[in-house]
């Protein structure tokens, strides 16, 4: 998997789904209806201003509150490349990785606009601001095959039949 590289967008503690997606924009299926609302609760203009590759950095427990596996999908889609926190909900953390949204924990220094570099095979993120750089635990290989595979599904089918 290459490196990601993107501008940090900083929530607080405790982003549940229904801040992620209002449950009001969940009568669509389509991700970019989802993706124009994201975060609107937490800040109304990140749908408008994030652009391709952004990284959110949040806090404890990101993702709490509902199994909605839209929440995931609307910052994917929105164009985040990975969400960093401090910790996860559990079914938010197995949603993302599902649908190829990376997702990391980690307690990083990172001011808002700061441009950071992920690098989950070697197990670092940069923040190339600051220059300062933290150590992760590398993704294992399964994952890093489900992520490049653009989630479980896509994975499974591209593996179906061939023994993995």
């Amino acid at each position: 998997m290459d490196k990601i590289k993107g501008k940090v967008w900083i929530f607080r503690d405790c982003i549940d789904t229904d801040v992620i997606i209002a449950g009001r924009y969940l009568r669509t299926f389509n991700p970019q209806d989802l993706a124009d609302h994201v975060m609107e609760a937490e800040d109304p203009n990140f749908a408008s201003n994030v652009e391709k590759g952004d990284i959110i950095v949040g806090g404890w427990n990101f993702g709490c509150g509902s199994s909605r596996e839209q929440a995931p999908v609307a910052i994917k889609t929105a164009g985040v490349s990975v969400v960093i926190a401090k910790s996860f909900a559990r079914i938010f953390y197995r949603n993302a990785i599902n649908i190829g949204l990376p997702v990391i924990t980690a307690d990083i220094e990172v001011n808002e606009g700061d441009i950071v570099e992920v690098d989950v095979e070697k197990g670092f993120i940069k923040n190339i601001s600051t220059d300062k750089q933290f150590n992760i635990k590398p993704f294992e290989s399964t994952m890093l095959d489900i992520l490049e595979d653009g989630g479980l599904v896509n994975h499974y089918l591209k593996n179906k039949g061939d023994g993995k």
